[in-house]
């Protein structure tokens, strides 16, 4: 069968119209973090959760919230706490007591964008209900099985400096996440910036400037980027380097990593390569788009050992050496 890469590339260029909008609402409010919304995207038109990691401060909220304003759709903030319970986020059977009926209350997990404020902050039954409503997209209420809305998408952050008061996701957890984004320190020109806007008397705000049905449309087309055998094959050999490293010529990471990626970890780099090379309104994928979301999508699915620890070799730096010994097609 053969392909028309022009065709695909026409159609793409056409449906990826409205990322440029958004961008534009979105960098009326954010300073920088070009990475962080690019990558919140690529989640968005990829059906994959996204985990941001950073200090406080860093917009990570604001960045969420704000690209929930440019869409006409329905967004929850859930600020994780020690005391929150599964029922106040999938919601619970409530007692009418002038119908002497039941009715089920839907939880906040009912919206398209949902933000898992400090995520780490809340004990593992309320983490798990979460991650469970990830992965089915339904929520059993009672007897009752709902299903999540379209499009739906969990972000949630972390704040990596502190220990106290956490409980830290378990690993078959965080790899219910597509993307670990690793947020970092805007430069100088961007601090004063963020500083002159957010001490401004009016702070700017971003508006709707697409729908739902335009997310998944875009949705759909992405599935569409094509893909040549030779970058799928690229991705796998990736993904087995990370569990059979001498293979692949890299002893050296044999005794750095207990556990290397899952399967999942293959599926996620196969969409989120399409979905950046729809952003970049490309209808086929290049080894540069694998090698640009790599990292995002690997650094939290490689588990390294006590050696590597006692040498402070972190699994970011493994990742780092597999994506630059594995030959590029």
């Amino acid at each position: 069968m053969s392909i028309d890469i022009n065709a695909i590339n026409a159609k793409i260029e056409k449906e990826s119209e409205f990322i440029e909008k958004i961008t534009r609402q979105v960098s009326k409010v954010i300073v920088g973090q070009k990475y962080m919304i690019e990558r919140l995207l690529i989640g968005l038109l990829s059906d994959g959760h996204v985990l941001l990691e950073g200090v406080p401060g860093l917009a990570k909220t604001m960045a969420v919230k704000t690209l929930s304003d440019t869409i006409k759709t329905k967004f929850q903030r859930i600020q994780f706490t020690p005391d929150l319970l599964p029922a106040d986020v999938m919601g619970t059977v409530v007692y009418e007591q002038k119908t002497g009926t039941f009715s089920v209350k839907k939880g906040p997990v009912f919206s398209n964008l949902v933000l898992a404020d400090e995520i780490n902050r809340s004990p593992a039954k309320v983490q798990s209900a979460l991650l469970e409503a990830m992965q089915e997209r339904q929520v059993t209420i009672g007897d009752e099985t709902f299903k999540l809305p379209e499009p739906f998408l969990v972000l949630a952050t972390q704040n990596p400096i502190e220990q106290e008061g956490t409980y830290p996701l378990p690993e078959a957890q965080v790899d219910r996440f597509m993307l670990k984004l690793s947020i970092g320190y805007p430069n100088r020109e961007e601090e004063l910036e963020i500083m002159r806007r957010m001490t401004a008397l009016e702070i700017p705000h971003a508006e709707a400037v697409v729908t739902p049905a335009d997310i998944l449309k875009a949705k759909k087309a992405v599935h569409q980027v094509y893909i040549d055998p030779k970058i799928e094959n690229y991705i796998v050999d990736i993904v087995f380097a990370t569990r059979k490293p001498k293979d692949f010529g890299l002893d050296e990471l044999v005794e750095l990593i207990a556990f290397g990626a899952s399967p999942r970890a293959s599926i996620n780099l196969n969409m989120a390569a399409r979905a950046h090379a729809f952003l970049r309104r490309r209808g086929f994928v290049t080894p540069e788009d694998v090698r640009s979301i790599g990292m995002d999508v690997l650094r939290h699915r490689i588990i390294v050992t006590y050696e590597a620890e006692a040498e402070e070799i972190s699994a970011e730096e493994v990742v780092r050496k597999i994506l630059n010994k594995i030959e590029v097609p």
